[in-house]
């Protein structure tokens, strides 16, 4: 397999999309915090069993203090779970 080949459901490092934070809203009683950004209608999740949460969390409320956009890494290419935020 080539460097650029990878087998199926298989993750990289590179796979992010750039969005633009724009609120971030913690559910009570909830295993996760709640992200929407302004390039989707989905609603995107942090698990705060992720060892990285609280630097995510303070990456996305800064880039929404700042209407900037920050690299996501999703669980998968169409998922809603973010693993880390750059």
């Amino acid at each position: 397999m080539g460097t650029q080949e990878r087998k199926q459901g298989e993750k990289s490092k590179t796979d992010f999309r750039e969005m633009t934070a724009a609120h971030i809203r913690e559910p009570k009683n909830a295993d996760f915090v709640e992200v929407m950004f302004l390039e989707s209608a989905r609603i995107y999740k942090v698990s705060k069993n992720n060892r990285k949460c609280k630097e995510i969390l303070k990456r996305l409320r800064e880039a929404v203090e700042k209407k900037l956009a920050v690299r996501v890494q999703l669980d998968a290419p169409h998922g809603n779970v973010i693993e880390d935020v750059g």
